[in-house]
């Protein structure tokens, strides 16, 4: 989770898998751990405060060799949906690329056919709507036709999203590249990171297969092969047939989904988040559409770095992963450094 909002999130889970506790980390406050059973239900509450994170000023951006040293693959980052943002808490991803040899322009308009056309590769992180409406399409219809054309001509998207509200205001233009987003957001009980006991920071590795095979996760050579990523709490997504799910879930995931309805009463209790099975579905996916190229990811921490006021760091500055090589590999598959 990259942007954690300033709201206090009432959760009412009911699950049917029996004697299974869901647990929740706020990034530097305290964890919370409900029971969850077929025959009971658990309240969590707790508080994402976007106070809590900021980039990491520490984090080593440095390429010792740089992929780019005399041509450089132009990139433009968006800026005008509302997104995380080159600057802010995607200062450490922007600085790494940059530091690999790409040449980082900022947009600030809406997708048009003269925004993108001198531009190898588009960057969109945690696109939405409107403050008060942040599930609204971030998008519009033309928005999205333009997209689609671009990477059907040649263009590379590296689309990064989260678990709602940012799912839902990309699906739209996700759905132009037949990608299914979750609108909840998923849990882990058994593959989750065990040092900060919370099982949305989902942990994938090779041994376990869930680091799928693909130029991403191989590299140029054996130093930028990778074998263990964490996520900070997203939601899944399924990709289209003939993509690579190369951070796959377990079959003991889950997605939590939103209450279907919300309650029309005053007093009346909303309908139940709901437990459904993540099994067969994916962090990253990458793909070719027409001549271009896609990777979609469904959490946004992961690749960046920040650190909450307390100390606690997490993604390509979280240790023992490999994290940051991820971001870099990804960005040598669009930029077809790697094939």
């Amino acid at each position: 989770m990259c942007a954690r909002l300033l709201v206090v999130l009432y959760l009412t889970v009911v699950c049917a898998i029996t004697a299974m506790a869901v647990q929740f980390t706020v990034p530097g406050t305290r964890q919370i751990t409900k029971p969850v059973t077929a025959s009971a239900e658990s309240s969590v509450e707790y508080i994402y405060s976007s106070s809590e994170q900021r980039s990491d000023p520490e984090f080593n951006a440095r390429v010792a060799l740089p992929s780019y040293n005399n041509k450089h693959p132009r990139v433009l980052f968006d800026e005008a949906h509302n997104n995380d943002t080159s600057s802010g808490r995607y200062k450490p991803f922007t600085d790494l690329i940059t530091s690999d040899g790409y040449r980082v322009t900022t947009n600030s308009t809406r997708f048009s056919s003269r925004t993108l056309k001198d531009y190898q590769i588009l960057v969109i992180v945690n696109a939405s709507g409107p403050s008060a409406s942040r599930d609204a399409s971030a998008f519009t219809e033309e928005e999205c036709d333009v997209a689609s054309k671009w990477v059907n001509d040649g263009g590379s998207l590296l689309l990064i999203t989260d678990q709602a509200p940012y799912s839902t205001a990309v699906a739209e233009l996700a759905k132009r590249f037949a990608v299914d987003l979750t609108k909840g957001y998923t849990v882990e009980p058994v593959h989750f990171n065990k040092e900060s006991s919370d099982q949305t920071e989902i942990v994938f590795t090779r041994e376990e297969g869930l680091v799928g095979d693909h130029a991403i996760t191989n590299g140029r050579d054996p130093n930028e092969r990778i074998n263990r990523v964490i996520c900070f709490t997203g939601t899944s997504l399924k990709g289209p047939e003939g993509s690579v799910s190369f951070l796959k879930l377990a079959s003991t995931a889950m997605d939590v989904l939103p209450p279907e309805r919300k309650a029309t009463v005053t007093g009346e209790a909303s309908s139940d988040h709901r437990p459904v099975t993540a099994a067969g579905r994916a962090i990253g996916v990458a793909f070719g559409f027409g001549k271009g190229r896609i990777v979609v990811f469904t959490e946004a921490a992961m690749l960046t770095a920040q650190v909450t006021p307390g100390g606690i760091r997490f993604g390509m500055n979280f240790g023992g992963t490999d994290n940051r090589q991820l971001a870099l590999n990804t960005m040598h598959w669009l930029s077809r450094l790697l094939n």
